[in-house]
């Protein structure tokens, strides 16, 4: 309760880390900027905002490379390489609830629309799930072609 915020939150990366390293930043493939991920997303007003900022971000395409689940509700962090439309590549993860169906149709190689903020690139990302099928058809081909030339 006293004492500087910032100390605070990094007794709790480092508490997350110790209680699950396979959610530590080493394990998800992230460096040291990256902020964490939240033990509990609706108690944290930090990501509150991040959630709500991202649900407007800018559509990019993410490559399944994992995830893991935090808990049985079910919420998976997922971990994605992500391109976007601008030729910059990243490790992004997000961190979703999902359906005990769509949890069972993860696949790693799969590629899924995500929106990231391109101001801030702190690695977190969201499925984009509103995204019209045109557009992400149309993200996809400018992608593909310019991995051609």
């Amino acid at each position: 309760m006293f004492g500087s915020k910032k100390k605070r939150r990094a007794s709790l990366n480092d508490l997350m880390a110790q209680l699950r390293p396979d959610l530590s930043r080493e394990s998800l493939g992230v460096g040291p900027g990256f902020p964490g991920v939240a033990p509990n997303p609706f108690l944290s007003s930090d990501a509150r905002k991040r959630n709500a900022e991202l649900r407007t971000g800018v559509l990019a395409l993410g490559v399944l490379v994992d995830w893991r689940e935090v808990n049985s509700n079910p919420r998976v962090v997922l971990m994605f390489d992500v391109e976007t439309a601008g030729g910059t590549s990243f490790r992004g993860i997000a961190d979703e609830n999902l359906t005990i169906t769509e949890l069972t149709r993860l696949a790693p190689g799969q590629t899924m629309p995500v929106r990231y903020r391109p101001t801030v690139m702190d690695h977190y990302v969201t499925l984009a799930r509103d995204a019209d099928p045109a557009h992400v058809q149309q993200l996809s081909d400018e992608i593909a072609s310019r991995k051609r030339t």
